[in-house]
């Protein structure tokens, strides 16, 4: 039986097991599986606690719902670092975690965590594409995975799954592909979001390293006053801060907000 917990960040669900002693073996095909909705636990993805291999506190792991492992994801690094606070009697103050994308900091406050996702890179702003047959003005960044953004006007009649998943396969993100934002603005320091999460292959309820993307165009575009606050699909309102350097770059991107439990149990190996 596999021991697991259920946690959310803003809407964003996951399925958490603790692998520090490395003993836990799951394919792609069995993460898949404990992802699944209906026949499964049901997650956006997969978080796994292992040891750290180069200095940091812990050893994140994180797996999309097809089973695919990923480079990082926000939302799940602030349940990961709460999970690992409660492995540690929630004593800690802060938390290093390794990840694929570089080491992520976390410290915790008094009702929310704040991760440090450190430089984005990789910016690219105005780039007329072609979608559904009509041009597309399209934004992107990496923000620990690879992000693209679009403003519109009317948040909540956009048709994020067909336009989510053009762009998501769009030959200019090829071949690894894109995480797809759109953007409203509702006043200079306030947004909202939906997201289609690649990998999920659909919309979910929040993407972390998406409102940081969003925010970092947001501000590149419309020098907007910081923090930002997002409002994500499931209600919930975050804060994304960072640093600006020079020629547009960014340093010390940061994303404030709640990672909850939601239940403990075991499944079938």
């Amino acid at each position: 039986m596999i021991h697991f917990w259920k946690m959310n960040g803003a809407g964003n669900d996951f399925v958490v097991v603790d692998n520090r002693e490395n003993m836990l073996s799951l394919s792609g095909e069995d993460i898949a599986r404990l992802c699944q909705r209906q026949r499964g636990i049901g997650a956006d993805g997969l978080l796994a606690v292992e040891p750290a291999e180069n200095g940091a506190d812990y050893r994140m792991r994180y797996y999309n719902a097809d089973g695919g492992e990923a480079e990082m994801c926000g939302n799940g690094a602030r349940c990961f670092a709460r999970f690992v606070n409660r492995l540690n009697d929630n004593t800690l103050e802060q938390v290093s975690f390794e990840t694929m994308a570089g080491v992520i900091h976390a410290d915790f406050l008094e009702d929310s965590i704040r991760i440090n996702l450190g430089s984005p890179h990789g910016q690219q702003l105005n780039k007329p594409l072609g979608v559904n047959g009509l041009e597309t003005i399209v934004h992107s960044v990496n923000t620990g995975v690879p992000h693209a953004v679009i403003f519109v006007e009317d948040l909540e009649n956009t048709d994020v799954r067909s336009l989510g998943a053009a762009i998501r396969h769009h030959e200019h993100f090829s071949p690894a592909g894109t995480n797809v934002n759109f953007m409203q603005v509702n006043a200079p320091d306030h947004i909202s979001i939906r997201t289609y999460e690649r990998g999920v292959e659909d919309e979910t309820l929040a993407c972390g390293t998406g409102m940081v993307a969003c925010a970092l165009i947001h501000h590149q575009l419309n020098d907007c006053p910081l923090p930002v606050k997002i409002t994500v699909r499931g209600g919930d309102t975050l804060l994304v801060d960072f640093d600006r350097i020079a020629e547009g770059g960014f340093k010390n991107a940061t994303l404030t907000g709640p990672a909850e439990f939601t239940f403990e149990g075991t499944f079938p190996n």
